[in-house]
């Protein structure tokens, strides 16, 4: 469990395109989602509000956001504490944002130009360099952007506004699928190696098909370590 002496940089801050809050609340999910605050672990509110360089009030209010996307448990007179993961909840999701990739996969085959398959193609390699190098973060960070490239290649408003409003409830879980397992941070890059192939052959019924059985591999693992974490959580929480 990480000390608030602990926490690392996350982003360069305030930036100056971005409000305060927005940009707050965008550290703290990271912090959350790649463990550095772990779950079931108190928010170490002075520390991070020396560290952001803001008062409790912002804070508090940026908690309240992250409350209600099942980030941090907020405690009645005692500020707020990570959230554990749910594995019944993270089922169900996993359920129905496999269907919305699936879709756009076969969407995304049929509709992508030349410019954005470009693109997804340089992420790609890319990825694969930060893979070799072993920097998990990078990885990750590329990971969830051709993920959403193809979905927004799919050029369906409607689904892309289903899918963000549900894949950040699971960008934590997902984090953990490859910092707890290794052996499956090589299997993902193999899956990710077959979507851009079917992707660039157009083969819609072929990309849906890599995209679903990518995500429930994600999800078997993550379930698997999230029952593991429940049962730290349930004995070490005073």
């Amino acid at each position: 469990m990480s000390s608030p002496a602990s926490i690392g940089v996350v982003h360069a801050f305030p930036a100056p395109n971005r409000s305060l809050h927005g940009t707050l609340l965008d550290s703290l999910r990271t912090l959350i989602n790649q463990g550095e605050l772990a779950p079931g672990s108190r928010v170490p509110e002075r520390a991070l509000c020396q560290k952001f360089a803001v008062s409790r009030t912002p804070l508090r209010e940026a908690l309240k956001v992250l409350a209600a996307e099942d980030l941090v448990q907020l405690l009645p007179n005692r500020g707020a504490r990570v959230a554990s993961l749910d594995d019944a909840k993270l089922g169900h999701l996993f359920e129905v944002i496999g269907m919305l990739e699936s879709e756009g996969g076969r969407l995304a085959a049929a509709r992508i130009g030349a410019a954005a398959l470009a693109e997804i193609k340089g992420m790609h390699y890319q990825m694969h360099a930060h893979f070799l190098r072993q920097e998990l973060p990078e990885y990750f960070a590329l990971n969830q952007a051709i993920h959403e490239a193809i979905l927004s290649a799919a050029g369906n408003p409607v689904l892309m506004t289903m899918y963000f409003g549900l894949s950040g409830r699971i960008k934590r879980a997902r984090y953990m699928a490859n910092k707890m397992r290794p052996d499956r941070w090589q299997q993902a890059m193999d899956e990710h190696e077959a979507i851009l192939t079917a992707l660039c052959d157009r083969e819609g019924e072929r990309l849906a098909g890599l995209l679903v059985r990518h995500l429930a591999n994600k999800r078997d693992i993550i379930l698997e370590a999230v029952r593991v974490q429940a049962v730290s959580d349930r004995t070490s929480i005073p």
